[in-house]
């Protein structure tokens, strides 16, 4: 259900961690060093497809959406935004942000492309107004069948990568370094963009 206390602000945003999201993707793909699982299925996808690397994010969010139906998972504005605007805001800063040369200047911008990306989706995770489609997967996966969050997400992980690493997927060090610090950054950058902090409870009157 749609929560409308602060709701503009929390709509801005939304809407600033998925554009900056999109960014940090174009970030890691430039820098040519490998890609988290799930881009490296989208990169894999996309000349199969005919479409751009932008237009595959979006085109499988979609896909994975569809998923939620038998897993009775219910999308928020934030699941609807997010296959709308990530990949789009992708393929823009892929067309202004250039390809390194260099293993110096390529590993700083995937370094900066995963604590950007972490943040990102600190930002838009924390604004409360539904998960990603990928992230509604997991959840539902794990509602329906009972098992632990790390094992279905494990799962989900090593799937994509291996389907997208066939296809043809970019799989490196920045796959390993991405997979070993996302949880660390977002874990740190989550409650400082979380709106649904746990309030103080007020206090019984003393006799």
């Amino acid at each position: 259900m749609l929560r409308h206390d602060r709701l503009p602000a929390r709509l801005t945003q939304l809407l600033a961690g998925l554009c900056l999201y999109g960014i940090s993707m174009a970030m890691m793909v430039q820098a040519n060093l490998g890609l988290d699982p799930w881009d490296v299925l989208h990169q894999g996808l996309a000349p199969r497809l005919g479409l751009s690397f932008g237009w595959t994010v979006n085109l499988v969010g979609l896909v994975v959406l569809a998923l939620w139906l038998p897993l009775r998972q219910r999308p928020g504005l934030g699941t609807v935004l997010n296959i709308m605007v990530i990949g789009t805001v992708t393929d823009l800063a892929l067309a202004v942000i250039p390809a390194p040369e260099g293993y110096v200047p390529r590993f700083a911008l995937l370094g900066f492309g995963i604590v950007l990306n972490g943040i990102a989706g600190g930002a838009y995770i924390g604004a409360g107004l539904g998960p990603g489609p990928r992230d509604g997967l997991m959840t539902g996966f794990c509602r329906r069948t009972g098992l632990p969050v790390k094992a279905v997400r494990t799962a989900i992980e090593l799937a994509v990568l291996a389907i997208g690493w066939l296809l043809g997927g970019t799989v490196g060090l920045g796959t390993v370094l991405y997979a070993v610090s996302i949880g660390w950054v977002v874990h740190y950058a989550l409650p400082a963009f979380a709106f649904d902090k746990a309030r103080p409870q007020p206090q019984p009157a003393s006799a």
